[in-house]
């Protein structure tokens, strides 16, 4: 039976650990320069509504490190730019690949591809969740702290699906989260409800400082997301105090380490001093990517 990638709380904290001890091979089997040639011969539909970085080399390339291949599917070059139903979309491709990676708008509109394609199906981010970001910050996490159980995390910024992704992590593998946002931006108030109805150990404010104070891990992204540019300005006044700076980091403890997904705003959510000081792990976040991603892709797909 198949089995997708939508949202961390679809799987259990068991399961997960085993893509994180996965990745873990992974990336030393490549450092050693040995082949990891787990998906030999698939295929996997990447579908873009939303621009990437990031998520496409990542995706790419670790296809082709396991053996396999990638297709790049742009919405707006395919039927789907023309009304063609995702059920149809999702049925066909799955008839073509092995797999099939979505990064897009709606959450629903993943979950209907779900529904309908026979390969598993991916979430590369949506408006509501980016699953396979926070699994990368957590690996990443594990690699400088040597593991997540009994950390403090803080998320400071925007109630987006970031800070909704941390939630359902906090709920998932038990770690104490503290959020602060301002608040007519916080996160989505059915993630919410559902991670307290889990018993997740995770504290609300409106104060940054707050937020940060003993914290192990200090997370936050842009204030504007894509599809947002037209607020960025009154965004820009709403967030004023929530930065990543040395003062907001002087609360958290001396060896804590700073998470960014990036692309990075430098002078807004984190300032360039905190980005490039020691405390910073965010280029090993974002090589994590392709890491844990390989082992999301050969747990599905292998």
């Amino acid at each position: 039976m198949k089995k997708d990638f939508l949202a961390l709380t679809d799987w259990d904290k068991g399961e997960l650990d085993q893509m994180f001890a996965l990745a873990a091979d992974l990336k030393a089997r490549q450092k050693r320069g040995e082949p990891h040639r787990l998906l030999e011969g698939k295929t996997l539909a990447m579908i873009f509504e939303k621009s990437s970085t990031r998520t496409r080399v990542s995706f790419e390339v670790g296809m082709v490190q396991l053996g396999g291949h990638a297709l790049f599917l742009h919405s707006g070059t395919t039927q789907m730019g023309r009304g063609e139903p995702i059920k149809d979309t999702g049925r066909v491709m799955a008839r073509y690949c092995d797999g099939i990676m979505i990064r897009t708008f709606s959450q629903e509109a993943v979950e209907e591809l779900a529904r309908w394609s026979d390969a598993p199906i991916i979430n590369g981010l949506t408006d509501m969740y980016h699953p396979c970001q926070l699994m990368a910050d957590l690996f990443t996490v594990i690699e400088h702290k040597g593991h997540y159980d009994g950390l403090t995390f803080a998320w400071i910024g925007d109630g987006n699906n970031m800070a909704n992704s941390w939630i359902n992590a906090a709920a998932v593998f038990g770690f104490k989260l503290q959020v602060a946002t301002p608040v007519d931006y916080r996160p989505d108030t059915t993630v919410m409800q559902r991670a307290a109805d889990l018993g997740a150990d995770i504290s609300y404010t409106a104060d940054p400082l707050v937020a940060a104070a003993g914290a192990d891990v200090l997370s936050t992204d842009v204030w504007a997301s894509m599809g947002q540019e037209e607020e960025a300005e009154k965004r820009r006044q709403a967030f004023t105090g929530y930065q990543l700076n040395t003062e907001t980091v002087g609360r958290a403890k001396d060896d804590a380490i700073v998470l960014h997904c990036l692309p990075a705003h430098r002078g807004e959510e984190i300032s360039d001093e905190v980005i490039e000081s020691p405390q910073s792990v965010v280029f090993d976040e974002a090589e994590n990517r392709l890491h844990i991603q390989k082992a999301i892709m050969a747990t599905l797909m292998g």
